[in-house]
């Protein structure tokens, strides 16, 4: 069956349509290039600045190391001390016809490389990352060897660090389900609280079920079952505990007793892998019950979860039921896996709203709202939406994805590129960086951009010949050694013909008039679609943007919904549900679903209220390319409303406090001027630099190891009296973030910087729509600092329901921060 599969690819291939104007191939030669030209710039900067660390921090030049940096939570988990970037980058290396630097690479690894160091690890990240790495460097060694030119000297050292990994992963299926713990010390493994492992309970759907083709493909190579039996015994289990009414999966499921622990379920974070490898599993191993399985769960997902071009969280038991207003970027891969499955027009729909959201944000941000907005602002240089793109050039050979791959390279480069590699974005609305570049980027992202642009001949082996993992590491279908199981399967899920393209586009303007309308809903910011509303159930719920608790009708509106409205003395509403109280079930739904969008909506307002500001460092040879985010001041002058901010060179006043007349107030004069955090008020300090003569001012907190990746914004306050005197921006920059600058100042001498909103030279359009605010829906002022996008909890008493519902989006948002 897997042949048939690579039939399927190869006629996807060979059916290609002529669709819009065909892009030149000298363009595709000089994007190709381009493409390796920015892959050369990210990996030497990793090998100049952060070898062997795990990972390249590209605004201070050096490497991520584990334990000397401020902890990052979950992120962290991924680092293990075994130079993570290069072995994640190992097949990369090769596709990119970079031969010497592999082979030089490989030898690397097995001389500088330890894998039983002390430190706990996330095993789904290990598992995709490095033992995936592994086997995708010793699948590229042995082709090359093969051929009778470069490595020669290889005999399977990759492999047998790749199965020294692996029993150091075993430990963590030591369940009474045969799901594994989510994370194990790679030298002591799984023993309890003495090694930071063994106490949890819970993992995610996607941490259990993404490990089978790393696993089987290491039990093939090696010949040794246990990898693959316990990889299979996870996945039967997930398969048992689905959701029998919907065939969904939750999200968070308990490793002991196999209870979803969230029971939301969708394409994106926490799920994505595991369906991604039930269909790949079936590609590599020739097993027909993985077919099966998948499926089972795609009738469900196009059934409950696809609303063309969305992708929305639903509960499982209650299918019909949305989980949320927003999507997460993760679910980008799902239009390419859509191609595998022969599903080619809803993934033309989804990939269309993918690539309107980028082009209004530049970067799809890690969160945002079925109406296109901001949710999470982050991005950190995922390749999902390239990964889609490649996938359906490669399906249709329409020129349109040639089109959005190059707006994804200039992006990087116009946003993304610094002048030590490429950092992440730390909020797509200021353009601000994070001093972040995941080993993801390089494993995946330059191979799905350097192939969709190449041709044949530029590639050193045909790719038709391997399986991409989820972290785009390349396996030879070779492997496959499976019997099959026809007598046990049933026929009616199974599509046994493959979709020629030329018979699914007959009019080559076919894919156009799929993508226009969703270009132009995105365009309009559409609303939201509404719930869904059984028959019968009279009109549409109350939406917490239109609510005002002054009509009459909406209040009615209310009670029917179970919500009760509570007036206090400050002026602020309380509003309370209990879902007993409601007139159906179904309007119990209604009014959770007003409570979760009246929190939504109130975060929303107090973000909007406190938006990061960015500081550009524009001089040589910065030029612009890195971007610092910066918390505003409640006084002096607002730069959102200015339309090219503050401009000038920086100075460090004297005293480092500003707390007392400023001393160098020559040097002060006409410049930006740079202060310790400490010592007086943020408007005191203000007030001396501005007597001085400068046109603005950073303070930079005396916290040492602060930074905005683990601390929240905070808003400058004023002394309490009248601020109306400064009239110059004053903004905020953690102790990592100063230093930044402090460090470009001392190495340059001078440094010149813009002081703006967002950063410039970025596109102007945006697609944040302010939200409606209910007249009398008013979260209380606090002139006090307070950390962005705290939330009021005692304007939002609600009963255990929404209790339930709250620890769930708790839940999303620490989960947003896993690599998954």
């Amino acid at each position: 069956i897997w042949l048939g599969l690579v039939l399927f690819l190869l006629m996807l291939l060979g059916a290609r349509c002529s669709l819009g104007q065909a892009m030149s191939r000298e363009e595709k030669h000089r994007l190709r290039n381009q493409v390796v030209e920015m892959f050369d710039h990210a990996y030497q900067n990793y090998m100049d600045h952060a070898y062997p660390a795990d990972e390249l921090m590209p605004l201070t030049c050096r490497g991520r190391v584990r334990g000397l940096e401020p902890s990052r939570g979950d992120v962290d988990d991924a680092l293990g001390k075994f130079s993570l970037t290069l072995i994640d980058t190992l097949d990369t290396l090769v596709l990119l016809n970079k031969t010497t630097e592999f082979e030089a690479a490989v030898r690397r690894v097995l001389s500088d490389v330890r894998l039983d160091n002390d430190i706990v690890v996330s095993v789904f990240e290990t598992n995709i990352r490095v033992l995936g790495g592994l086997l995708g460097g010793h699948s590229m060694a042995v082709m090359l060897k093969d051929k009778g030119e470069h490595m020669q000297w290889y005999q399977d050292e990759l492999l047998h660090m790749a199965k020294d990994l692996g029993l150091r992963l075993l430990p963590a299926f030591n369940t009474s389900s045969g799901l594994p713990y989510p994370r194990v010390n790679l030298r002591f493994g799984v023993r309890g609280p003495e090694t930071r492992t063994g106490t949890e309970t819970d993992t995610c759907t996607a941490c259990a079920g993404t490990m089978i083709l790393e696993f089987a493909a290491l039990s093939r190579f090696t010949g040794d079952p246990v990898f693959e039996i316990h990889a299979r015994r996870a996945l039967d289990f997930l398969w048992e505990k689905r959701q029998r009414n919907s065939n969904l999966v939750g999200t968070t499921i308990n490793i002991h007793s196999g209870e979803w622990v969230r029971r939301d379920s969708g394409v994106g974070a926490g799920i994505d892998s595991y369906y991604e490898y039930l269909l790949k599993a079936y590609i590599l191993l020739g097993d027909d019950l993985f077919l099966e399985r998948f499926n089972i769960h795609y009738a469900s997902i196009m059934k409950y979860i696809s609303q063309p071009p969305l992708l929305l969280d639903v509960h499982i038991h209650k299918p019909l039921l949305p989980a949320r207003t927003w999507m997460d970027s993760l679910l980008a891969f799902f239009p390419g896996l859509q191609v595998l499955k022969g599903d080619i027009r809803p993934a033309i729909e989804t990939h269309e709203m993918l690539y309107q959201v980028t082009k209004k944000h530049n970067f799809l941000p890690e969160a945002f709202t079925t109406d296109f907005r901001v949710h999470w602002a982050q991005h950190p240089l995922r390749p999902e939406f390239a990964e889609s793109t490649y996938f359906l050039y490669k399906a249709t050979g329409d020129p349109y994805y040639l089109e959005a791959g190059r707006t994804i390279l200039d992006n990087l480069n116009r946003f993304a590129r610094v002048p030590c590699g490429f950092a992440a974005m730390k909020d797509v609305r200021t353009g601000s960086h994070e001093d972040r570049m995941d080993s993801f980027f390089l494993a995946e992202m330059f191979k799905y951009l350097f192939l969709l642009f190449a041709d044949a001949e530029d590639l050193p082996f045909d790719v038709e010949d391997y399986v991409f993992t989820t972290e785009a590491h390349l396996l030879p279908l070779s492997l496959s050694t499976a019997p099959h199981f026809n007598e046990e399967l049933d026929d009616s899920n199974f599509d046994w013909t493959c979709p020629n393209t030329r018979l699914l586009f007959p009019d080559p303007a076919f894919p156009r008039n799929l993508r226009e309308p969703i270009r132009s809903a995105v365009d309009k910011s559409c609303p939201r679609p509404p719930p869904y509303r059984e028959p019968g159930m009279g009109r549409p719920p109350l939406r917490a943007q239109d609510f005002m608790a002054n009509n009459v009708e909406h209040l009615e509106l209310l009670r029917r919904m179970g919500v009760s409205l509570i007036h206090l003395k400050d002026g602020r509403v309380q509003l309370v549900q209990h879902a007993t109280q409601a007139v159906s079930a179904v309007a119990a739904e209604d009014g959770v679903r007003f409570m979760q969008e009246m929190m939504e909506l109130s975060s929303q307002q107090q973000k909007e209220q406190l938006p990061p500001r960015a500081i550009q460092i524009v001089s040589h040879p910065f030029l612009g390319r890195v971007v610092l985010t910066a918390g505003p001041a409640q006084f002096g002058i607002d730069l959102s409303k200015s339309s090219t901010g503050v401009r000038g060179f920086v100075t460090v006043a004297e005293p480092y406090s500003g707390c007392t007349e400023i001393t160098n107030a020559e040097y002060v004069q006409g410049h930006i001027a740079l202060l310790q955090r400490g010592q007086c008020m943020f408007a005191e300090k203000a007030r001396h630099i501005q007597k001085a003569g400068a046109i603005g001012g950073i303070v930079i907190d005396d916290n040492e190891g602060s930074s905005s990746d683990t601390a929240p914004l905070f808003q400058m306050a004023g002394d309490g009296r009248s601020t109306d005197d400064i009239t110059m921006p004053l903004l905020f920059l953690f102790h990592k973030e100063g230093n930044i600058l402090l460090e470009a100042l001392k190495e340059y001498r001078e440094a010149e910087v813009l002081l703006s909103d967002k950063a410039r030279d970025r596109a102007e359009e945006d697609c944040l729509t302010e939200a409606t605010t209910p007249t009398s829906f008013d979260p209380a002022e606090d002139d006090r600092e307070e950390p962005e996008g705290d939330t009021d909890s005692s304007s939002q008493s609600v009963d255990e329901l929404l209790a339930d519902w709250r620890e769930d989006l708790e839940a999303f948002q620490q989960m947003e921060k896993d690599e998954l």
